[in-house]
């Protein structure tokens, strides 16, 4: 491994993560206004339909996909799956949900590319966020076929091995990646990227989202109307309502 695989795999996780969960809490802290996630579907609804939900049931499938599969370790399904049933298994969810997922995105960077009022009233972060997931989409979905060189779901118990050292901060992280292609590699770097850039974007409202789930848990709400009890108002004669 060399210094800059040690930096990448072993170091910038934890730059990463730290800059993603403070820097969401202090965005959270001093600019609760900035706190939202600036749709424009007021400015044209075309397109945002579509590429929208492809893009949100993409993204959210996979999200919940890459946390189960990598931080889940081995022996927990080794009784009843295989590591290369896992994988394929894995290729072929992850295949069909990430290409769903670029479609969205692709629709979303193309709307807001292409019209001039979108355009011209977008942050640059915002494209740059679009930019990097339609990158990230589609080096996820280039692993596939290299996945399929080896369906012994050896490489996918490394990738997971790294990333349940890198939760539980333990040594010897880096050195599992050691044979991993430089497409698994940046697939990795630039999801820890988009993380590390979470909290000055649009991305915090996702925050927001997974709160929603609190309402679940939420007493009832009883509203009482502030009219019960009163007697009813006599009409207006013409008089009053002219006046």
């Amino acid at each position: 491994m060399t210094p800059l695989d040690q930096f990448l795999f072993g170091y910038y996780p934890y730059i990463a993560l730290t800059v993603f969960l403070l820097g969401s809490l202090i965005r959270f802290d001093r600019d609760q206004y900035t706190w939202k996630s600036d749709s424009s579907q007021l400015l044209r609804a075309g397109q945002l339909r579509w590429g929208s939900n492809l893009f949100h049931v993409g993204i959210l499938f996979l999200f919940f996909g890459h946390s189960v599969g990598m931080l889940t370790p081995h022996f927990v399904y080794e009784p009843f799956m295989a590591a290369g049933a896992k994988q394929l298994m894995a290729m072929i969810s992850g295949g069909l949900f990430g290409l769903l997922g670029f479609i969205g995105v692709s629709i979303l960077l193309h709307r807001r590319l292409s019209d001039v009022r979108i355009r011209v009233n977008s942050k640059t972060s915002d494209i740059v966020l679009l930019v990097l997931l339609w990158l990230q989409f589609a080096l996820g979905l280039a692993t596939i076929p290299l996945s399929a060189q080896h369906l012994d779901g050896g490489m996918m118990m490394k990738l997971a091995e790294w990333a349940q050292r890198i939760v539980t901060f333990r040594a010897g992280a880096p050195e599992l990646l050691a044979e991993a292609g430089w497409v698994f590699k940046g697939h990795m770097f630039l999801g820890m990227s988009i993380f590390l850039i979470f909290p000055f974007t649009r991305l915090v409202h996702v925050w927001s989202g997974f709160g929603t789930l609190a309402y679940v848990v939420r007493p009832y709400q009883l509203v009482r109307s502030r009219r019960l009890g009163m007697a009813p108002r006599a009409p207006l004669s013409q008089r009053d309502r002219a006046a």
